[in-house]
């Protein structure tokens, strides 16, 4: 006869349930047991993890923490509890660490706490949530791992730290912000980006069998806090996100604590994983094995769709400005008005960027920049150029390219005519750009 307890490392049939042979939970453990539970479901169903468990093609799932009635419950705190007085922005921005996001972290705490103590009076005489506990871990576990593949992909592919841009190439490195020095000093590596990646897949994938959990969750809390430092450090606005990650990754572990101090610190075997498995027979559990490894066979897909999508929307394989290049300007003038290359001249332009193909940047010689939106007719040869705030803004201009490595514009732009003379300058001058790798170096190359 099988015992009560069986560890999963032995495939037994049979594991703690919530019937005879589980043992009583302590009250303390209890109401823990409440409050994560009430928590990590509500956080997960308030933000990106939600959509990040039902991925389909082309399709974006809001999410559910900025519509109704989360994003009320959310308004009402920020402006009675917090005395908020501005408008929340609750979507759209790229940032996780908005006022209305620490504000909905604060109300989901808030419930959950009422939800633990009405529970725990309620259920007072419960011994233990065995049965619940192993559903509950399930669904932590392909939380964590779909959020580990969308990070982890966005890096391997690589998306999300991109190759510093034309414009970053030409800006003064004491301009940028502390995110944008991380996020250019990475992406300018994508060797070393798509090796955090895969460091992040790794942690997903261990996490999509039962007897990798514990390892998967061990990579993952590793992965997690090497980024939440990162954010921490940089400014990057995902510290609220990524703090969470941790929180999923210690509560996988939790239950292990003590195995894992006997493994690293220990002088003696370690004992058996005790984890109770989610059926009663070694048939049903096989099968509920498969059915996972399926579903994060299905996330693993879905996010390597994804990715490819995105790296020829916006990523590496994107199409390029048919005037691609950093052209600097030669010569400038304006209704006939030959302006020199001085700078204190707030007028002049500097460099112009073409690098997408809805967008051109002009740097003038106050090193200011400004981007608009760009339309190019190779047949045609003329650039309109638009401004996203002002529909009724245009400007017009006809292109010449005597050399490949010559530009002439000529055109109408707030009302003066222009004409501008321009070089392509070669970014493989860059030493960012030609640098690359070196197995030997007889003294350091740091410039």
């Amino acid at each position: 006869m099988a015992t009560p307890v069986e560890s999963e490392a032995t495939g037994g049939a049979v594991q703690h349930d919530a019937g005879a042979g589980a043992r009583r939970w302590s009250g303390a453990m209890r109401v823990a047991f409440r409050f994560c539970f009430t928590y990590f479901i509500l956080f997960s169903l308030s933000n990106q993890i939600f959509g990040g468990l039902f991925l389909i093609p082309k399709v974006e799932i809001p999410d559910p923490g900025t519509i109704w009635p989360m994003r009320q419950i959310t308004f009402w705190a920020a402006k009675h509890i917090f005395r908020v007085t501005h408008d929340l922005v609750y979507t759209g921005s790229g940032s996780g660490d908005k006022t209305f996001d620490w504000v909905q972290v604060f109300c989901l705490v808030v419930i959950a706490l009422i939800v633990t103590a009405v529970w725990s009076m309620l259920d007072r005489r419960r011994e233990n949530y065995s049965t619940m506990y192993k559903w509950f871990r399930l669904f932590v576990r392909f939380a964590l791992a779909s959020e580990m593949f969308l990070y982890g992909f966005d890096k391997m592919i690589p998306l999300q730290m991109p190759f510093p841009f034309l414009t970053k190439l030409i800006e003064p490195y004491g301009n940028f912000s502390p995110m944008a020095v991380l996020w250019y000093s990475v992406g300018a590596s994508s060797a070393y980006e798509i090796f955090a990646g895969s460091a992040e897949v790794l942690g997903g994938v261990l996490l999509l069998a039962p007897r990798t959990t514990t390892l998967g969750a061990l990579v993952c809390l590793a992965d997690m806090i090497q980024v939440f430092m990162l954010n921490m450090t940089y400014d990057v606005p995902v510290k609220l996100f990524s703090f969470h990650l941790i929180l999923f990754a210690v509560f996988l572990l939790a239950p292990d604590l003590r195995r894992l101090v006997t493994f690293f610190f220990g002088d003696r075997a370690t004992p058996p994983s005790a984890h109770p498995q989610l059926f009663r027979t070694a048939r049903a559990n096989r099968i509920a094995v498969a059915a996972q490894i399926l579903l994060g066979v299905y996330l693993i897909g879905m996010n390597l769709y994804q990715g490819r999508q995105n790296w020829y929307e916006y990523g590496g394989g994107r199409p390029k400005s048919a005037l691609y290049g950093i052209w600097n300007v030669e010569q400038m003038s304006i209704d006939g008005t030959v302006h020199p290359a001085l700078l204190d001249d707030k007028d002049r332009w500097r460099r112009v960027v073409f690098e997408l193909t809805t967008r051109t940047t002009f740097q003038k010689m106050d090193e200011t920049y400004t981007g608009y939106g760009s339309a190019i007719d190779e047949k045609a040869k003329t650039l309109t150029l638009t401004k996203s705030d002002d529909a009724k803004w245009k400007a017009s201009f006809g292109f010449e390219r005597p050399a490949a490595d010559e530009l002439v514009l000529d055109g109408t732009m707030d009302g003066h005519k222009i004409h501008a003379q321009m070089k392509l300058f070669d970014r493989k001058q860059f030493t960012l750009v030609n640098r690359g790798f070196h197995w030997i170096n007889e003294y350091p190359f740091q410039r």
